[in-house]
């Protein structure tokens, strides 16, 4: 029999990696430990991931280089589906190396996977770092 799906919001990904509630933490380790055993399966997406960076960005302040780690981790998390991964982990990658935001880093790994090579946006600061993008500035 197929383990139950169960989807994992941010909080319960953010009170893990902070601890800044121990019980909660303590009560999500719990949850990872059933599905790295098999029991269930934990599944999320690539808006929980932005609004993980946004959060540890903005409210805990972490550097992005302790941000990408904890996305990695939750990338290698057993018992974890994380759609698009492949997409979040090349936009965590360009966040720390090419110090561009993480959802313009998203933006560009889905577009390289899509195939366009042109965007719209007046953004020119972050997608000025995107390789074999174009950008148009609209007038």
């Amino acid at each position: 029999m197929n383990p139950e799906k169960i989807f994992t919001d941010t909080n319960i990904f953010l009170r893990y990696l902070t601890n800044d509630v121990p019980e909660q933490a303590d009560a999500v380790e719990k949850i990872f430990r059933l599905a790295a055993a098999g029991e269930i399966l934990l599944t999320t997406n690539s808006l929980v991931l932005a609004e993980i960076v946004w959060t540890l960005e903005s409210y805990y302040r972490l550097s992005r280089e302790d941000i990408q780690a904890k996305v990695l981790a939750i990338l290698n998390t057993p018992g974890l589906e994380v759609a698009d991964s492949d997409l979040i982990l090349q936009a965590i990658t360009w966040y720390q190396e090419k110090n561009i935001d993480f959802l313009d880093g998203y933006n560009e790994a889905w577009m390289t996977s899509q195939g366009i090579k042109t965007a719209f946006t007046f953004d020119q600061k972050h997608f000025s770092r995107m390789e074999g993008i174009s950008i148009n500035i609209p007038v």
